[in-house]
């Protein structure tokens, strides 16, 4: 595979690594984006240890910096592994 845009979440040096540790991305309950992206939309991210599925989690759970101060996003995060 080819990658040309630096923001692809893989690296290309690191493509061929096995991944055992995730984090599920979904919407709570109620959450009035279900209604666009759909009841049963989770997204996966992967990651070859659990430090480094750590620190993206870390980040991952804080609030955007360019949320506006009456934006509240919601998110469902949740640790995994295979």
């Amino acid at each position: 595979m080819n990658y040309c845009h630096r923001h692809n979440l893989v690296e290309p040096n690191d493509a061929g690594r096995e991944r055992v540790c995730g984090i599920r991305v979904s919407l709570p309950a109620g959450d009035t984006l279900r209604k666009v992206l759909g009841d049963d939309w989770e997204l996966l991210r992967w990651f070859s240890s659990e430090t480094e599925r750590d620190a993206a989690f870390d980040e991952m759970a804080q609030r955007h910096a360019y949320s506006r101060d009456t934006d509240s996003p919601t998110q469902v995060l949740e640790k995994i592994s295979r």
